[in-house]
């Protein structure tokens, strides 16, 4: 039987998983309230391939394939047909429990709920279901297109045939799955986040500016990209979110996030989605 695909969530992480299964040859279901945020989550599929296309990474007739894979949706019931379900909503984890709740009921009963959280309880998520076996972490790195990892999470109660079909169906769409243990933060963002808030400190304690702490981590360390830069890419909202999951799980003051990553998030400067963060962003 071909594996069927629902994706929760059509930003930037959510139509990045419904690029990469549907130009992998899975049937996807890209599901949201929004209808508009649907509409700018094809675009941003079409765009984003029109680009594969133009360095010759996928010919046109493949995107045109993977285009006529991907549909839309605006109710949940979507997922009824699907043998994965990826949500990839909002980092928070009482929305992540209300939708783990209504997938339960609407989604088959020997489906797979996947949770692309980076950073909270796989077990916890899981305990809102009656199928704990079936719930498991599918943590993606942005962008999801061009990104090699997946970080593969269990929960408590996690079956071993679940995670073996996770394992499988990462492999087969051009990743490559690490499975990790479910801790606040796993792996990913438990030793990137507090590189991330202590570039913030120095920042706001004139240690240097933005862009002399990107430029030391991108020529000292050899990083692609600073890490104030790159927390504008990940949205200094959910950055927070993360650490006060670290924070809070594990209870270190060292999680404690910087007072000018809650200030800027206060105003409203989350980084490129938001057009202003730690560097400003045009339009």
């Amino acid at each position: 039987m071909t594996d069927t695909i629902a994706v929760i969530g059509a930003g930037q992480m959510g139509n990045g998983i419904a690029h990469v299964f549907a130009q992998a040859g899975y049937p996807v279901t890209m599901i949201d309230v929004s209808a508009d945020a649907l509409a700018k989550g094809r675009g941003t599929i079409e765009k984003n391939m029109d680009r594969q296309v133009k360095k010759g990474t996928l010919d046109a007739a493949a995107k045109d394939a993977a285009l006529a894979r991907l549909t839309e949706a605006t109710d949940l019931a979507a997922v009824a047909g699907a043998t994965l379900v990826i949500e990839a909503a909002t980092e928070n984890a009482d929305l992540k429990a209300r939708i783990f709740r209504d997938l339960d009921r609407l989604a088959a009963p020997g489906a797979i709920l996947a949770t692309n959280t980076s950073s909270i309880s796989i077990t916890t998520i899981a305990a809102v279901t009656k199928r704990p076996e079936h719930v498991i972490g599918m943590h993606f790195m942005n962008p999801v297109p061009v990104m090699q990892l997946v970080e593969v999470i269990r929960g408590l109660a996690t079956s071993d045939a679940t995670t073996t079909r996770v394992l499988e169906l990462s492999r087969a769409v051009g990743k490559t799955p690490v499975e990790v243990s479910d801790y606040p933060g796993f792996v990913a963002n438990r030793i990137l986040m507090p590189m991330i808030n202590e570039a913030i400190q120095c920042l706001m304690e004139g240690v240097g500016s933005a862009e002399a702490i990107d430029t030391v981590m991108k020529l000292g360390m050899n990083h692609p990209m600073g890490p104030l830069a790159l927390a504008d890419l990940i949205g200094l909202d959910t950055c927070l979110s993360i650490l006060e999951v670290l924070h809070t799980g594990l209870g270190d003051p060292k999680y404690r996030p910087s007072p000018l990553l809650r200030k800027y998030v206060a105003a409203g400067w989350l980084g490129r989605k938001s057009g202003r963060g730690f560097y400003a962003y045009g339009s």
